[in-house]
Parts: C-alpha cells; structure tokens; sequence
C-alpha cells in the first residue's frame, strides 16, 4: 500500500474530483426518489418507471427503469473498462507484485459478504448471494469527500482500485449468475459490431459518428441475447487500446486512447449516468417506522446489511492481512492497520451495482426487491458512520502525511516523496 508514482497519484486525484461531484449528485438522485416515492405523488413516481419508449420492432421497447438499468450503466461499465484496462496495461498495477494486494482485497469482498449472505438465508433466497458483494466507488468516494480530507494518496488508490476490480468481478457475476435465457444468435451477431469496433480503435480512430452506432449495435444484440447489456460497456472498453501506437509517438508521446474515452465519458457516467440510475431504482415506498421494521425482518435484507456493515470489511481485511502475511507487500510508512478496516469498511457502500443485481435477483417492483432497496439503502449508510468513525479518529495522522506529499523542495511541481 504504498504511494506509487507521481504520475499515477495526479491521475487519480483527477478522477476521484470527478467521482465525488458524480456522487453528491447520486446522493441527490437517491434522496429525491425516497421522497417522491414516500409523497403523496408516489404514483406519478411509478408511472414515470413504468413509461415506456424506444422501437419494439427490435424488442427496445423498454420502460425508463430498464433504460436506466440496461442502458446508463453500460456507460457506467464502460468508464470501469477503461480504467480498469489502463491501471493493469499503463498504470502502477502492470507490475504484479503491485496488483496482488487490491485485487485479493476485492475478491475478499467480494467472497465473504456473498457467504454472510448465505449464512442468513439457508433454504432461502439465495438468488439474492451477490447483492452485497459491490462496493459504490461514487457514493463511497462521496462520503471520503467528507470524512477524509486529508486521506494520503496511498489509500486513496488502495480503495479506487479495489472499487474497479470489485465493479469488474460484479459484471462477471452478472454475466454469468444472471443471465435466465440465452439466445446465442444474438450474442454471435455482437461480435460482429464489436470486431469492427476493435478494428478503428486499434487504428486509433476516434470518429464518433463511426464509434457510437457500432457500440450501440453491440450493446442491442448483447441485449437482445439475454446476457446483462451492461457486459457490452466492458467488451466495448477491453477492446480500447491504453498505449499510443508507435506511429504516434509510443507511450511517452501523451495519453492513449483509452485515457481520450476516459475523460469524455466519467463526466457522463458520473454526473448523469449513475445519478439518473439512483432517481430510477432507489424510490422505495418505506411506510414509516413499522414498514421499515418489517423490510428489515426480512432474512434477505438481514443478509445484505449484515454482508454490507460485516462482510465486506472482514473480508477486505482478512484478504489483504493474508496477502501481507504469505507475500513480501507490506503497509507503506505511518500507515496501519487500523486504516485498512476504515477503508474495508467504507467498501461496504454498496448502492448502484447492488440495486441493479437486486433488481435482476428479485425482479422489479416486486415487495422482495423493495426490501432489497431497504437493505442497501440501510447497510450502506451503517457502513458509512462507521467508516467515519474509524477514520476520524486518524485524521491527525493522516494530515501529517497529507503535508510531507506536499513539500516540494526544488519547485518541479512534483512532491519530493515521490522522487526519492
């Protein structure tokens, strides 16, 4: 857990400025739809869910809250792609020894909060296993906003790499733990637009006209064949090339083409996208204190807030523990363990991912997949209070360390930490 690069630390302090705006404004999209929906409007509420649009000669005749789902997170996916693709080709994790920590962290979030689950719903709903298993980079980085200003940069892409690895295992369980009915047509016709698609980005074409009727035909055959239409938004990514070509100058001639995407498409994902999903598929109609109590008596929602506010920060922990324990990583200076269970804990946000594989698990609209919403709804702001509580209690020291990455010496601009 150490700071890494200079290069790699402004990226991503770059990208969690851009995450954080992107998740005050999914806290706004989620407040507004608890309250439309507990309002006397609540029906104008469902009828907008229920609206639908888009042709039904190609079967994308879709109500708004599957265009939410289907179609917003697929950007959402692919902005994960891309970074996901660029941190292992270009970034500080192409070296191995570097990746294994946040990589068994995330599998480690993923497992545990998935055997919690289970634990409360033997002989039950275990089509439910997965929802506590993602952690929402948005909404957590939304709340480190607040808690952790002075959060060393070590941390800060401890947790945003855990966060894509975590979106990339949760598209994968989607993948292949939620797809129902498979047409495999459809699915063979996606490679078609998708193979062109690979071809002009590897050539490093970035005509838009080009680009995007070709990914919107991958993403409607992928749809069409009954796989999660989100998994078109990774395919899409993985084919981007990270590093310029070396007509173009090679890796030291400036960002690839993937880092082009990157900046044009976060401002989309974080600040409409995800936000718009949150208005979509949060409003849940509580019924004051008695409804509450009655969601959360339900063993799937015990399940998931006891995967949320236990699984994932054990988990996180014990995995990154047994890393540190078997291999050679080691926490970086003035850090401790004690840190690692605030971010492990703050990991157990789950919002986005964990609505739309609730949604997918339980169906939409339906009494199971309200207390779903409950649940996360519950657990990830349990989450968060204790996830401040442990890190507040760090903050002198974590503004120590926030001061020494500051001091720069010689005035190159970059911080003498970084170049010892």
């Amino acid at each position: 857990m150490g700071r890494g690069s200079w290069a790699e630390a402004s990226r991503i302090a770059d990208v969690l400025r851009k995450e954080t705006i992107g998740g005050a404004l999914l806290l706004v999209g989620a407040l507004i739809a608890l309250l439309w929906a507990n309002s006397p409007w609540s029906d104008r509420y469902e009828d907008m869910l229920a609206f639908t649009v888009g042709p039904s000669s190609l079967h994308l005749d879709l109500s708004l809250a599957k265009w939410a789902a289907d179609g917003l997170l697929a950007i959402f996916f692919f902005v994960a792609g891309l970074e996901l693709k660029r941190e292992f080709v270009a970034g500080d994790l192409r070296d191995v020894r570097r990746a294994a920590v946040p990589v068994a962290a995330a599998v480690g979030g993923v497992i545990v909060p998935a055997l919690v689950y289970v634990s409360f719903n033997l002989g039950g709903a275990l089509k439910g296993w997965a929802v506590p298993t993602a952690t929402d980079i948005a909404f957590a980085l939304a709340v480190l906003a607040v808690i952790g200003r002075w959060l060393p940069s070590a941390l800060r892409t401890f947790l945003l790499t855990l966060a894509v690895v975590d979106d990339l295992l949760a598209i994968l369980i989607i993948a292949v733990f939620y797809t129902a009915d498979l047409s495999v047509l459809p699915l063979l016709g996606a490679l078609v637009p998708l193979g062109l698609f690979a071809v002009l980005v590897q050539r490093r074409v970035r005509s838009w006209w080009l680009l995007l009727p070709l990914a919107f035909v991958t993403w409607a055959l992928v749809h069409a064949s009954g796989v999660h239409a989100t998994v078109a938004g990774v395919l899409l990514a993985f084919a981007v090339p990270v590093i310029r070509s070396p007509g173009a100058g090679g890796p030291e001639a400036g960002p690839g083409l993937a880092e082009h995407f990157e900046h044009r498409f976060r401002p989309i994902s974080a600040g409409i996208a995800v936000p718009i999903f949150a208005l979509m598929s949060a409003g849940v109609t509580i019924g004051g204190f008695g409804g509450l109590a009655s969601a959360l008596s339900d063993p799937v929602a015990i399940g998931i807030v006891a995967g949320l506010v236990i699984g994932k920060p054990v988990g996180i922990t014990l995995a990154t523990w047994l890393t540190a324990r078997f291999t050679r990583a080691k926490i970086d200076s003035g850090l401790a363990w004690i840190d690692v269970v605030g971010l492990a804990t703050l990991a157990g946000i789950g919002f986005t991912v964990s609505l739309l594989i609730g949604e997918l698990a339980f169906g939409i609209g339906t009494e199971r997949d309200d207390h779903v919403k409950v649940a996360v709804l519950t657990g990830s702001l349990a989450a968060a209070l204790l996830a401040a509580v442990v890190l507040r209690l760090r903050n002198r020291v974590y503004r120590r360390i926030h001061e020494v990455e500051q001091i720069d010496r010689d005035n190159d601009s970059i911080p003498d930490v970084y170049q010892g």
